[in-house]
């Protein structure tokens, strides 16, 4: 079982080098329907997982100047009291907590599986969507208040399922600030993740949801993952990986949905 859960870290971590994305969209539902973790553990063992993998990427990119700090705190004031907030109210109102939960979080994650397919298909066409009707002529407090709302839809999602950091929080940024180049567009979704994933995994950790052991097995196999899929990105064309994921998001959400 270990060495398979390597495998699986493994192999995430070459699709999350190759594309950027995919790690909650991925891990937690190979750890819920291959290897049977229940899933509030899976959601809070990912979450944790995530923030320790993207918190070296987050580096590179703020040596490199590719992160906006502005627009990483305007996220974060929304995701961050969101993530608390929903992980509080599941604990209270939900019968036996995260734990009673199964079947709520298994919709929630099946629901985010098809919002981050979604997003890969669609992010050119809304580039170029938003390009095109002047979002970008918004007024800053406008765009300021629409970036933190935008934080604590993706706060609410993470918490729950661990997915839409990545895929949804690029996109609406690029929808948001088309201007903005991609690289930091990137470096700044990124950078928000960490605090986020961080937050909503230590408040799975504090409701008992957080599998430590597996958490080391994920990252023995994800870490190599991760750097070897980053060496392949130049030569695999993202045109054919993103429909791919895409694909495999679709088929990997409805069996969520529909259990």
């Amino acid at each position: 079982m270990e060495f398979a859960q390597i495998v699986s870290g493994f192999f995430v971590g070459a699709i999350v080098g190759l594309t950027g994305v995919g790690g909650g969209s991925l891990m937690t539902p190979l750890l819920v329907l291959l290897f049977g973790v229940a899933p509030a553990t899976a959601v809070g063992t990912d979450l944790l997982y995530a923030a320790i993998t993207k918190s070296g990427g987050t580096w590179v990119h703020a040596r490199r100047g590719s992160v906006d700090w502005r627009i990483v705190g305007l996220l974060a004031a929304g995701s961050l009291p969101a993530a608390a907030l929903t992980l509080a109210l599941v604990t209270r109102y939900v019968p036996g907590g995260l734990g009673g939960s199964a079947k709520f979080i298994t919709a929630a994650l099946g629901v985010a599986l098809l919002l981050t397919a979604a997003a890969l298909l669609l992010r050119r066409r809304l580039l170029l969507w938003s390009q095109s009707h002047s979002v970008d002529a918004l007024p800053p407090r406008r765009r300021a208040q629409l970036t933190v709302l935008t934080g604590a839809v993706l706060g609410a999602l993470v918490a729950l399922s661990s997915v839409g950091a990545g895929a949804l929080g690029v996109t609406a940024l690029f929808f948001m600030y088309p201007k903005l180049s991609a690289v930091r567009v990137v470096g700044s979704d990124l950078a928000h993740a960490v605090p986020l994933t961080l937050v909503a995994g230590l408040g799975h950790w504090w409701f008992g949801a957080v599998d430590w052991s597996l958490l080391g097995t994920l990252l023995i196999g994800s870490l190599p993952g991760i750097y070897l899929g980053a060496r392949l990105a130049q030569r695999v064309p993202e045109r054919l990986l993103r429909p791919a994921l895409a694909g495999m998001l679709v088929l990997v959400g409805g069996k969520l949905i529909a259990a």
